[in-house]
């Protein structure tokens, strides 16, 4: 039997199947996918269960001129292997290869970057301005999550989308609500006879004829008002229509030909559209359909029986998860809050033993920060816990509703520094940048897992904000360290005082940094390590002790250098001195890519070979 994903030549080929054929192309990218992803790791269910919605929008939308945007984009695999890029997967996610979110340098089909979540309407609204404006002819089509609506920028889209009336296509993908056959059933058939172009011609023509004669104006209003408390007891998309966007759905999300069907006549409506598409994340495999959350995001496993390599090490986010349940049983007023992450947070034992203190807000990093100036203004003592690169969509609120109020807020900064595979969107090198510039606010890290439970303890005893940052994964299994009990606010600690290169490194990096220190004194050279566990406010005493002595000081992290610990140890060194040497070593002004954490260090200079060689040309 021929394959017709191996014969497949590009998206021009969609047109040409019948539906018997889009479906079996649907089975051969299912297991295409489940072959690769087991490999490579990747975001796999999520890609499963929008097959055949790819495919649908293939068939019925010319994507040589129509334009799609993807938000978030981990669930863009399908689109990428529809538009050339099947071959390519094999390198998947790694340094060099494709990415695994849409990326416009990537290929013309990629219209927007994507990676954080609820930002597809207001691109497609944008790039649908931008026809309008240029007077072109092309349909403009934002797919968008059930879990992203929870982000407020979506409604920001809507609201401004209903308004403006500008003609463009959102498909939610909706892989959490489950429909009932009876309102999927009328709803099916509202739509059919709503979309029908007979009838809307019809109803348009007895509503202008109605509308010249005073009677008539007043028959057809009340005819609006009927109509209107109809659709509030049939149609589930209410909320959408009373923005000004007409909803059509649910529809099976797995059936190609009638998301096609919706799809080409949404095309000849106008003004805006919602196309409701009910899909099953993990679609098609088994074990992703049972565990979705598991095979979300995923490394290699075994798609024979779904196991993943599983590994006992302790992580920062479990060691967190740990401490905030010992808090949170000595305190009654710490509570967890948490922007749709307590499984990466390492929050799921804290949700189960203190459900009525555990806080999921969904995607909306936004609202979680003021929530928690809120509760903290009450006297509760909140811990927010978020992904480096989610706390950056919230610096407004930082800002303006913690900080300037000085309140008693913890940030628990996950994924603090490079992440590794997801790239650019998701690497966690700005945070010291945009933290250390802000007034009032505290700046930690922890140098081994060790010192993380500690470094909680003592910020949920300050009376102003404390954010606390530490990265992905686990301690070197090269070093042992124990993490220092107790903490003096702006006071760093000395671990080796050897000779006059001091190496002052923060967080993850003073592990390199004595790893370092290991290699340049076998080559004969002293050094002092230093752990500068406040990034803010830094040790003024220490580092005036180093330059009064001619220390060579080299600062080291796994930020950008531009706001980072370097600039602030230089920032301040310069009103003690001139001549003092000092070298930063950290990101340059650019986004890092994907690939591997040690790929990344290493390409950056921030592996133990790298630091080892810029101090010797430093000496």
């Amino acid at each position: 039997m021929t394959n017709i994903l191996d014969n497949y030549k590009g998206i021009d080929d969609i047109k040409k199947m019948n539906f018997e054929e889009l479906e079996k192309l649907a089975v051969e990218i299912r297991s295409f996918l489940i072959h690769t992803v087991s490999k490579t790791g990747g975001h796999l269910a999520s890609n499963l269960g929008v097959v055949e919605l790819t495919i649908s929008l293939y068939k019925a939308f010319d994507f040589n001129q129509d334009m799609l945007v993807w938000d978030v984009g981990h669930q863009a695999y399908v689109h990428k292997i529809l538009t050339g890029r099947k071959n390519e997967f094999d390198a998947l996610r790694k340094y060099g290869g494709i990415s695994g979110f849409p990326k416009r340098d990537e290929s013309k089909y990629d219209v927007f970057n994507s990676g954080h979540s609820s930002t597809s309407i207001s691109a497609g609204l944008g790039v649908a301005r931008a026809r309008d404006l240029s007077e072109k002819k092309y349909e403009v089509i934002s797919v968008i999550g059930d879990g992203a609506l929870t982000g407020g920028m979506a409604y920001e889209a809507l609201n401004d989308l209903g308004y403006s009336k500008t003609k463009m296509i959102i498909i939610l993908n909706d892989n959490q609500m489950s429909i009932s056959k009876n309102v999927g059933g009328m709803s099916k058939y509202l739509n059919k006879i709503r979309l029908d172009p007979i009838y809307n011609k019809f109803k348009e023509e007895v509503k202008d004829k109605l509308n010249k004669t005073n009677f008539g104006a007043g028959f057809a209003t009340s005819l609006q008002k009927l109509k209107d408390g109809v659709k509030q007891l049939f149609v589930p998309g209410m909320l959408f229509e009373d923005m000004g966007i007409k909803y059509l759905g649910p529809i099976d999300g797995h059936n190609i030909k009638e998301l096609t069907e919706i799809m080409e006549l949404a095309k000849k409506m106008k003004g805006p559209i919602i196309i409701h598409a009910i899909t099953r994340k993990g679609k098609g495999y088994e074990f992703a359909e049972k565990d979705p959350n598991k095979f979300h995001g995923i490394g290699p496993f075994n798609s024979e029986n779904g196991e993943i390599c599983q590994t006992k090490e302790t992580t920062y986010s479990k060691i967190f998860g740990n401490q905030m349940i010992a808090q949170a049983r000595k305190n009654k007023n710490v509570v967890a809050i948490t922007a749709a992450m307590p499984d990466g947070t390492g929050l799921c034992g804290f949700a189960k033993e203190f459900p009525k203190r555990f806080f999921d807000v969904g995607i909306a990093e936004q609202h979680a920060v003021t929530l928690a100036a809120g509760m903290a203004t009450q006297g509760i003592r909140p811990v927010f816990a978020v992904y480096s690169t989610f706390l950056q969509r919230a610096y407004d609120q930082l800002l303006h509703d913690v900080c300037l109020q000085n309140l008693p807020v913890v940030f628990a900064i996950d994924r603090a520094g490079i992440v590794g595979e997801d790239g650019e969107t998701h690497q966690g090198i700005f945070d010291l940048s945009y933290l250390t510039h802000i007034p009032n606010i505290t700046v930690m890290s922890p140098k081994c897992l060790d010192e993380l439970s500690y470094m909680l303890n003592w910020a949920l005893k300050q009376n102003g904000p404390v954010a606390i940052r530490y990265p992905r994964g686990t301690d070197n299994p090269n070093l042992q360290m124990s993490g220092l009990k107790e903490f003096t606010k702006g006071k760093w600690e000395v671990i080796s005082e050897e000779g006059s290169i001091a190496i002052i490194a923060t967080g993850k990096m003073v592990q390199t940094a004595m790893l370092v220190r290991e290699k340049l004194l076998k080559a004969g050279i002293k050094t002092t390590v230093i752990n500068a566990e406040f990034i803010k406010p830094i040790d003024k005493a220490l580092i005036k002790k180093l330059v009064i002595n001619n220390y060579k000081i080299v600062t080291v992290e796994d930020n950008l250098l531009h706001g980072g610990l370097g600039s602030c140890i230089l920032e301040y060194v310069n009103t003690l001195s001139e001549d003092a040497k000092i070298l930063s070593l950290g990101y340059n002004d650019k986004f890092v890519t994907h690939g591997s954490v040690d790929t990344l260090y290493k390409l950056h200079g921030l592996d133990v070979d790298g630091i080892y060689y810029s101090i010797l040309k430093l000496i």
